[in-house]
């Protein structure tokens, strides 16, 4: 697990290949299999292979998002607030959850995040978002995870480089 965090990094390009329906049936398993608060899987995922669809959802947000347009693949993280109080956190996990397994089996990831951002002036990301993709009003977007086969290459973290100076025990001091 600790080569596995070392060396997931952010991927913002991507290789035009086709990410196989087995790979993308094992990501929704990672997801589907994702821990939340109570059991209450307050969760759900939207599925983006469509081309024109991706393109729209890069223009979700005023900075940050365009390199999504050259992914093959969005999942698109949504929480239902009315279900749990503590949907964020257990959407985040999800998210987190299918960013690690895309590394796991030799894909590129990287979070988009969507609440709390802006489109434009007039229309947060999460409007832009649920108008691009027919979201129903009781479901929030939490985040965007833009996955394909990377097109670049980053240096793995270095334990080195760990911040032990965050870390306390006991106490906070």
């Amino acid at each position: 697990m600790l080569e596995l965090l070392k060396t997931r990094r952010s991927i913002r390009k991507y290789k035009a290949t086709k990410i196989e329906k087995e790979k993308v049936d094992l990501l929704m398993k990672a997801a589907l299999l994702s821990p939340s608060s109570r059991s209450i899987r307050p969760w759900e995922f939207v599925i983006v292979t469509d081309e024109e669809l991706i393109g729209n959802l890069a223009k979700s947000k005023e900075h940050g998002s365009l390199f999504l347009k050259e992914a093959p693949l969005a999942i698109v993280i949504l929480g239902d607030e009315t279900k749990s109080d503590v949907w964020i956190e257990d959407a985040s996990i999800a998210s987190i959850i299918i960013q690690l397994a895309a590394e796991s089996i030799g894909l590129g990831s990287c979070w988009i995040q969507i609440r709390e951002r802006r489109h434009n002036k007039d229309v947060t990301s999460e409007e832009f978002v649920r108008r691009v993709l027919n979201i129903p009003k009781n479901l929030r977007v939490e985040a965007i995870i833009a996955i394909g086969y990377p097109d670049e290459k980053k240096s793995f973290y270095d334990e080195k480089s760990l911040l032990h100076e965050k870390v306390y025990v006991n106490q906070y001091k």
